[in-house]
């Protein structure tokens, strides 16, 4: 008797309620970009000017730009940390445990930035407020990993592809959503009440997480799988992070490089857009920022589809690179129309996304995969949120309310433009290193597929062969 679990729809039933763990969580984590005047903004408008009829303040928490890119900073250095214990966790302990922690995590973190904001003009709401983000990284990256991970599990050959694409573009909706509603919601609400919607999206995904460990739990057992991944699960060790392959660092450093000018650029793109082309108002400037996010919900999935099919991902990363470095040039030296470099942005970060992510699974063992997941999070999360940290500096510690000189927002964009060309560097011998070992990332579909099933023992037994020839052990990992 055919069993639910094997049968398609069980799998995309999963799907549904996995991409669901995230899309609360993807929505918050771009709140403040959108609602970066309120955050900024003066304590008080009593001593407001009116400008060409319109009064210049904005009524809101009194950040410093330098405070307001610290949210973004802790949340990455939290997730930096967290992430590496979390993917060993995950690999050692299984994606139920994983799934319910990370995705509770997220709710108390979104709840506690949530509550931070009541407490405005005190010097309560600042620690709150970075509590709140720092709870909230550790749940957000992390579940991230196990959502992966589960996907990897449920789906092979090109419905990997398809459910990755899938995955992807349901946390890209998030954010899309964040960008068109967050503002109305704010306008009608107030920004308190719109940053606990935030946490209560966060409640949905805690409850998706419910549904999808069960499922998972369900189906393995009626696969027969569950004994087998448990006694898999126990033979993995912390040591066995020694034994993955330059490509993987090599790769984790064009991931990070690369997304140091995505993230960044996001997180101040609103402020940028107002001060640089003068014409826009927040919500209009909202709105082209998330167009980044916009072209990646809709190339998402078939992008996903297209690198499976054709394979060079290794070509793919690099050439997204390239094509990254005008986007910073126009922003940074041109007043050609922003939502021009923004749309473009997308494009290459979702070509980006498609093609390195899914790279890990190719270049080190199946039992580890976890724990590279989550070193390769932690290395990106230190990345930006030193970069955060350097963007900060470059715009000031004075607040915002008035317009940031555009010198300055040259010179950040000139910062992204530095992490560009490394991501470039880093790509290029990325693509010599595996030329020279095979070529494993950039081989065509049906030698990439055969590649994929050989990466569950290859890298490691190869590497344990190794060390066993100098240590004269006997010993060998189940993969």
């Amino acid at each position: 008797m055919v069993q639910p679990a094997e049968k398609a729809y069980y799998r995309f039933v999963v799907l549904f309620f996995n991409c669901l763990l995230t899309f609360g969580s993807y929505f918050c984590f771009d709140m403040p970009s959108v609602l970066q005047d309120q955050f900024q903004g003066n304590l008080t408008c009593s001593n407001a000017t009116v400008i060409n009829g319109t009064v210049d303040c904005v009524a809101g928490l009194g950040m410093t730009p330098q405070q307001y890119n610290l949210l973004y900073a802790i949340y990455a250095w939290t997730n930096a940390i967290v992430v590496i214990l979390a993917g060993f966790l995950i690999d050692k302990l299984g994606n139920r445990f994983g799934v319910f922690l990370f995705s509770f995590l997220c709710v108390l973190g979104s709840s506690l930035f949530a509550l931070g904001s009541h407490f405005k003009g005190t010097p309560y709401l600042l620690p709150l407020m970075l509590t709140g983000r720092l709870l909230f990284g550790s749940g957000n990256g992390s579940l991230t990993i196990v959502q992966n991970r589960i996907t990897a599990f449920w789906f092979k050959g090109k419905e990997l592809a398809l459910a990755f694409g899938v995955t992807l573009a349901f946390s890209r909706l998030g954010s899309v959503l964040n960008f068109f509603l967050t503002e109305k919601f704010e306008d009608k609400f107030g920004m308190q009440w719109t940053l606990w919607g935030g946490a209560l999206l966060c409640v949905l995904g805690f409850s998706s997480a419910i549904i999808v460990s069960a499922m998972d739990k369900v189906g393995m057992k009626q696969l027969g799988l569950e004994g087998s991944m448990q006694e898999a699960s126990r033979k993995v060790r912390i040591q066995d992070v020694k034994l993955l392959s330059l490509r993987y660092w090599l790769l984790v450093l064009t991931i990070m490089f690369f997304y140091n000018g995505i993230f960044p650029f996001i997180a101040d793109a609103s402020k940028f857009i107002q001060d640089k082309y003068g014409n826009y108002s927040q919500k209009e400037a909202a709105y082209v920022a998330g167009a980044v996010y916009d072209s990646s919900l809709v190339l998402s999935a078939s992008v996903g589809i297209l690198i499976y099919y054709v394979g060079l991902r290794g070509i793919f990363a690099l050439t997204c690179a390239v094509l990254t470095l005008p986007v910073f040039g126009l922003l940074a030296f041109t007043f050609v129309p922003p939502l021009v470099s923004t749309i473009w942005l997308g494009i290459t970060y979702s070509f980006a996304a498609a093609s390195m992510w899914p790279s890990i699974p190719l270049v080190v063992p199946q039992a580890t995969l976890g724990t590279a997941m989550g070193l390769a999070t932690s290395i990106q999360m230190v990345g930006i949120g030193l970069s955060n940290l350097v963007v900060g500096q470059i715009l000031g510690t004075q607040s915002s309310e008035a317009k940031i000189p555009l010198w300055r927002w040259k010179r950040m964009m000139i910062f992204m433009l530095a992490n560009t060309v490394s991501c470039i560097v880093t790509s290029v011998l990325l693509n010599v290193v595996d030329y020279k070992q095979g070529g494993t990332l950039n081989k065509t579909t049906k030698r990439s597929q055969q590649a994929e099933r050989n990466s569950e023992r290859e890298p490691l037994i190869k590497a344990e062969e190794e060390q066993n020839e100098d240590d004269g052990a006997a010993n060998s990992i189940n993969s």
